[in-house]
């Protein structure tokens, strides 16, 4: 079953979560599904188990439990400022910069003034330069 508006969605699969499958995980706090019922049929989306330091359950969603090994967005290495951006693109500062106030570069200007840019989207702009 697909989830509606302003229903509870499982964090790992996007389905509605009945309440004889709620958890919460204990890293990000989202719900999941995780059956508490031998009676009722359903799917675990994480686990629980005994933590044996301090004899109380803990709860993990799936995501949490098993990150992938990529990360979803890019890191922050992936994050140049103009020198930078320069230097990975042969491009000069001044060129990127130029291009950056023109819009034809994606870019982020912090409130101090420095330019940021993402690595692809400079390697994406010096390839048609």
């Amino acid at each position: 079953m697909a989830s509606a508006p302003g229903t509870s969605v499982c964090v790992v699969c996007l389905l509605v979560v009945e309440p004889h499958m709620e958890a919460f995980c204990g890293v990000c706090g989202a719900r999941y599904h995780l059956n508490s019922r031998a009676d009722l049929p359903g799917d675990d989306c994480g686990q629980v188990w005994i933590n044996e330091e301090h004899l109380g359950l803990e709860f993990g969603c799936n995501t949490c439990l098993n990150p992938p090994a990529e990360p979803r967005g890019g890191s922050l290495d992936d994050v140049l400022d103009l020198d930078e951006a320069a230097a990975a693109s042969g491009l000069a500062g001044p060129v990127i910069e130029r291009a950056a106030q023109l819009g034809h570069v994606k870019h982020r200007k912090t409130a101090s003034g420095v330019l940021l840019f993402t690595r692809a989207d400079v390697l994406a702009f010096a390839a048609t330069h």
